[in-house]
């Protein structure tokens, strides 16, 4: 489980680092709080971080279904293929939002993987 939680960190290191990019870019565009629009590299950076939220709602649950009902090695597999996901997701969108699509889908298919397995395996241990 070591691994698992591993990921679990570095996942949540990821998001942290997003966050803090919003609030640079709040401040170096001058986004006064609560605004969450403005200038377009603001929005840009705070869209990266919510939808980032949006999937580790999902990924979270998922890594820890599949670890417990599979393999935790495996499961941190898929992890950091979720995680390179995010990273190139965050690259391109702040570059050109038009080119966010294959960090997105890379992300999203390793959540899809992991809470279907993880639902497999539950209902497998049912059985």
């Amino acid at each position: 489980m070591a691994y698992v939680h591993i990921v679990t960190a570095l996942a949540v290191l990821q998001f942290i680092v997003y966050g803090f990019r919003v609030g640079s870019s709040r401040t170096r565009y001058g986004i006064k709080a609560p605004a969450v629009a403005g200038h377009e590299v603001f929005e840009r950076h705070f869209r990266i971080q919510q939808n980032t939220l949006e999937q580790l709602v999902a990924f979270l649950p998922g890594l820890y279904l599949f670890s417990s009902y599979f393999n935790p090695v495996w499961a941190a597999a898929i992890g950091i293929v979720y995680l390179i996901g995010r990273e190139m997701y965050s690259m391109s969108y702040a570059k050109d939002p038009a080119t966010r699509g294959p960090g997105f889908g890379i992300s999203f298919l390793a959540v899809a993987v992991l809470i279907a397995g993880g639902l497999i395996g539950a209902i497998r241990a049912l059985l």
